[in-house]
């Protein structure tokens, strides 16, 4: 008798420490640091498809975007973010918020969809912004830009997906050198960073985007392969995202792989450990 109560008070002990782990894991997630794991090119070549950060969710402080979703279709587990913090939507407010600079790179709800994006905040609410052959005018002045050569890749199946990147130089073949043009754009206040050119296409042109109040507009760096605030989400875009909405600033990457999955320790980029996002 004494050894079977033994074996259930040892079950017991390891499901609490179970339950008590997740439960401190969940908190940490909430409050402080959401792992995040880049699945596209959108922010090439600041971040490359691979690379593996930790958001700081204090940066801007806290609304119901800061809790995390859980979604596990081969189990049939989809708990969504409002479903545990949905009483602190529809105030477009934050607790202990802040607001984010021209510049940064952020993590944020998608308006619609609720799936969790990776941008940089080019527009700040008032901001008047317009793309004029390739340019970005921010309240009619163009941002500064300065070539400097060429962003070189393999064109092979990149990350999870398999997906090809797209080249400036196209067609290029299997194992080819994959070719974009490279700029440095430097936003007003100073922020510099780099940013890609495929082609000419509809988003290099476009009318004037007023940001409401509360609002934020996100381009990807990689502009002309980025589903962004450029599009209206009418049409599948983001367009202007809620101050709520934001979950965390992107300010350093721990580790990259790429291979088609984080766990391919051998195909790690050694260039790319504990680098800043800038």
């Amino acid at each position: 008798m004494t050894a079977k109560i033994s074996a259930g008070q040892s079950i017991l002990e390891t499901v609490k420490t179970v339950v008590y782990a997740l439960l401190i894991a969940g908190v940490f997630r909430t409050l402080f640091f959401q792992p995040f794991w880049i699945p596209s090119g959108s922010m090439k070549e600041t971040l490359l498809i691979g690379d593996f950060l930790f958001v700081n969710k204090m940066a801007y402080g806290y609304s119901y975007a800061s809790c995390p979703s859980l979604r596990i279709a081969s189990v049939g587990i989809d708990v969504d973010a409002k479903d545990i913090c949905g009483f602190l939507d529809g105030e477009n407010t934050r607790i202990l918020g802040s607001e984010p600079e021209r510049g940064d790179v952020v993590v944020f709800r998608h308006p619609v969809q609720g799936a969790d994006f990776i941008k940089r905040v080019v527009g700040l609410p008032g901001d008047k912004l317009q793309m004029k052959d390739g340019l970005l005018f921010i309240n009619e002045e163009p941002v500064g830009r300065e070539d400097a050569g060429n962003f070189e890749e393999l064109m092979a199946r990149q990350g999870p997906q398999g997906s090809h990147p797209r080249c400036e130089n196209a067609p290029v073949g299997q194992g080819g050198s994959c070719l974009k043009s490279r700029q440095i754009e430097t936003l007003p206040g100073g922020s510099k960073h780099v940013v890609l050119n495929i082609t000419n296409q509809g988003v290099d042109h476009t009318g004037v985007y007023q940001v409401p109040a509360g609002h934020y507009f996100f381009m990807g760096d990689n502009r002309d392969n980025s589903n962004d605030s450029r599009m209206p989400q009418t049409a599948g875009g983001v367009g202007f995202v809620p101050y709520e909405n934001l979950i965390g600033r992107a300010d350093r990457i721990i580790f990259s792989s790429a291979g088609r999955s984080m766990l391919f320790f051998w195909t790690w980029r050694s260039d790319r450990y504990f680098k800043a996002v800038e």
